[in-house]
């Protein structure tokens, strides 16, 4: 399915902007918006932001001094349909959902169109209530769980064949994690249950399941590897590799919610070991965090590995994620670089070197780099990724050495040309901070 917004109204009518796929879209007059307005003093710098993932489009606004309209109606969030307009100053856009141009046979030649998605009824795979969902066609096959299911799946997931469940390890946006043991070798393995937060086709699930089968060839000693991936009653489950220990969120709280630099250091520069062989292949992880890091063994024997690679990308882009920005989750964007907010589809490299340098401010002081409230919404902790300042990391912690500081305050740049040229680079500077390079 695809989505539309056309500019009918303003010093920009007839411009055109289409999206097939998960993507963000951010309006204001600053230039690193998608749709730049600087000569309307009506706009903010950062004003409002679209989440994308077609049929489905979400409007944000981001705190605006004038507000964000809606069919006249001045917003904060609302989920927006086909017809809507958005309106700020002069400025009007129209959202129009359609179903990807098909084919029409017409004399002497051959026609594009799109139509209006289907509506059609899809039934819960857990408990078989109906509900209704956008269609490309109204014989399409789409794989449903309502939300009281997804609830109940999280807290108490199925058992998936060939294993033996001992206990659930975590939980997440995305599924559960639950230790379980091979019954065909007796191998203890981690399962990672994922539930699709809308309904979704039989090609997304495929498309998804060849995204998993690439991230898969990564083989490195400090990436969590993966064994297989399967679906079992419409629930997509991936088997990885059993790390001891613990990740390093939970390694943090242990002490107070901070670690001494050293540790930092030594699980750091193994997850830029990692990043740097990942890169190199082409891939990009797209979600580092504390959670994401598992870390085994005692300091100075630490290993750490990093785990959920291009999992929420793929999860994302195929479909199964829905909008994310709905409710104030500000938590799962606020590693974020400006660029990945800005442009989802198009992160690189360079993304991937912020938020390790975020991961790494927030183990060694226990707060984030932006100042940004544990309980600030969407709204507040995008304008700070845009706007506000880093806090030197000595200003929180006094007794990190000024080089190792130094490190990370560079990979946290705002330009990303200022940031670590690579994930190898910013780990030789690391090392060298503590003498070890």
């Amino acid at each position: 399915m695809r989505i539309t917004l056309r500019v009918i109204a303003g010093p920009h009518t007839g411009r055109v902007f289409t999206f097939d796929e998960h993507e963000t879209f951010l309006i204001g007059r600053s230039e690193s918006a998608h749709f730049c307005l600087p000569e309307d003093r009506f706009f903010s710098r950062h004003h409002c932001l679209l989440e994308i993932a077609p049929p489905q489009i979400f409007l944000r606004d981001l705190g605006s001094t004038n507000g964000t309209y809606v069919n006249g109606l001045k917003v904060d969030a609302v989920h927006l349909k086909s017809g809507d307009r958005i309106q700020g100053g002069e400025t009007v856009l129209e959202v129009e959902l359609s179903v990807e141009a098909q084919p029409v046979q017409q004399v002497g030649a051959v026609d594009f169109h799109s139509t209006i998605p289907s509506v059609i009824t899809v039934e819960c795979l857990n408990c078989g209530i109906h509900a209704e969902a956008a269609a490309s066609s109204p014989d399409s096959k789409l794989s449903y769980l309502c939300e009281s299911c997804r609830g109940k799946l999280r807290e108490h997931p199925q058992p998936i064949p060939n294993y033996q469940m001992i206990r659930i390890l975590g939980q997440g946006g995305m599924g559960s994690v639950m230790l379980a043991r091979s019954s065909a070798d007796g191998r203890v393995v981690a399962v990672k249950t994922l539930l699709p937060e809308v309904a979704v086709s039989e090609q997304s699930l495929k498309r998804f399941m060849r995204e998993i089968e690439v991230a898969a060839s990564l083989r490195h000693p400090h990436i969590v590897s993966y064994i297989e991936h399967g679906t079992h009653n419409g629930i997509v489950y991936l088997v990885t590799e059993y790390v001891g220990g613990m990740d390093a969120s939970k390694l943090a709280k242990t002490r107070g919610g901070m670690l001494h630099f050293n540790e930092v250091v030594s699980i750091i520069e193994q997850t830029l070991s990692a990043l740097h062989f990942a890169h190199g292949l082409g891939f990009v992880h797209r979600d580092i965090k504390e959670q994401n890091i598992l870390v085994d063994g005692t300091y100075p024997s630490y290993v750490s590995k990093l785990t959920d690679f291009g999992l929420a990308k793929s999860f994302k882009q195929t479909g199964m994620s829905g909008v994310t920005m709905v409710g104030d989750v500000a938590g799962t964007i606020a590693y974020m670089p400006p660029e990945q907010v800005r442009d989802f589809k198009e992160v690189r490299p360079p993304s991937d070197i912020y938020a390790v340098g975020m991961t790494a401010y927030s183990l060694l002081t226990g707060a984030h780099p932006l100042n940004i409230s544990p309980k600030a919404g969407i709204s507040e902790t995008v304008k700070a990724i845009f706007e506000k300042p880093l806090i030197p990391l000595r200003s929180r912690i006094e007794e990190v050495p000024p080089q190792v500081a130094s490190v990370i305050e560079k990979s946290l740049s705002k330009n990303v040309e200022e940031r670590w040229a690579s994930a190898g680079e910013m780990r030789e500077a690391l090392l060298r901070s503590v003498g070890q390079g």
